[in-house]
């Protein structure tokens, strides 16, 4: 029963990890696009969706060349003694950048639909950015956010390609569920890989549900009012 839970419990820790992660950068990334109207835009913007039309097999190499012997990162993880590849924290990593594209274009566009008159009248009124931030532009835009943040959950849930290139098939440590199908499917135990797919179904299949009850319309409603009880002239 081990060799069914510890993926499990290893995609889980991933998971909301990896999805507390994306929803701090996504979000901030978010905020600041929908309102930046500088020449490099599309650049920047181009860059934060990459991960998500890149193959994943493509996005755990770029990991290992950044963090591994010769890559940018290497001697600032000497000096702190860190090892990220073949850890725990390089499957954190590996779910984040693939997450953060759905984040961020599903935040951004939630960001986007706020009306900047609104956030305007806030200033006006003295508060500053952080609590415009807050009380005005969060809770306008929290139905995209609360879709992207459930598409993130999905998407780290099944992320495979960038965590078996940059974190390798660690028991207990590394192996995520699908990462934990292939080898077992490759090794020709179908049973326990038919068994782990399920599961991967049933949590996808549980966020699935989330987005579409956080997206059903929520039904407004009109009160009439009696122009003679109010005393306004009647059509």
């Amino acid at each position: 029963m081990d060799g069914y839970l510890s993926p499990l419990l290893v995609s889980l820790k991933t998971v909301a990890v990896a999805t507390v992660i994306t929803f701090i950068l996504g979000v901030g990334a978010a905020r600041w696009m929908a309102r930046y109207s500088g020449w490099l835009r599309p650049l920047i913007d181009g860059l934060f969706i990459l991960p998500l039309v890149l193959p994943p097999t493509v996005v755990g190499l770029v990991l290992l060349l950044t963090f591994g012997r010769h890559g940018p990162l290497w001697p600032l993880l000497t000096r702190m003694d860190v090892n990220v590849i073949l850890s725990w924290p390089a499957t954190v990593i590996s779910a984040t950048v693939v997450a953060f594209p759905l984040m961020y274009m599903t935040a951004r566009g939630a960001f986007e639909q706020v009306d900047g008159s609104i956030e305007d009248a806030a200033r006006t009124l003295g508060a500053g950015e952080w609590r415009v931030f807050l009380t005005v532009s969060l809770p306008l835009a929290r139905p995209g956010i609360i879709a992207g943040t459930v598409l993130c959950i999905a998407r780290s849930l099944g992320e495979f390609g960038a965590t078996v290139m940059f974190a390798g098939n660690i028991p207990g440590k590394t192996t995520t569920l699908p990462v934990a199908i292939y080898f077992a499917y490759s090794a020709g135990d179908t049973e326990r890989a038919l068994y782990l797919a399920g599961m991967v179904l049933a949590m996808s299949f549980a966020s699935v549900l989330c987005l579409a009850f956080f997206r059903k319309p929520r039904p407004r409603t009109v009160t009439l009012v009696d122009p003679l009880q109010e005393g306004l002239p009647a059509a």
